[in-house]
């Protein structure tokens, strides 16, 4: 199964609340934190709610 390497860009000050939580929920919460998670159906809709906040990378 590939892997996705989430990483932080933007501050979730002013987000709304659900924003702050999916981004809590990929194991983030400050500019710079990564976290790699297995791709999934789920995972990628979480990342697409935040995605103006976060930068995804693929590995094989």
């Amino acid at each position: 199964m590939s892997k996705l390497i989430i990483t932080q860009t933007r501050s979730q000050i002013k987000c709304p609340k659900r924003q702050q939580d999916t981004l809590k929920a990929l194991g983030l919460g400050r500019i710079g934190k990564r976290n790699e998670l297995n791709d999934t159906p789920q995972i990628r809709g979480m990342v697409r709610k935040v995605d103006h906040l976060v930068r995804v990378e693929e590995q094989a």
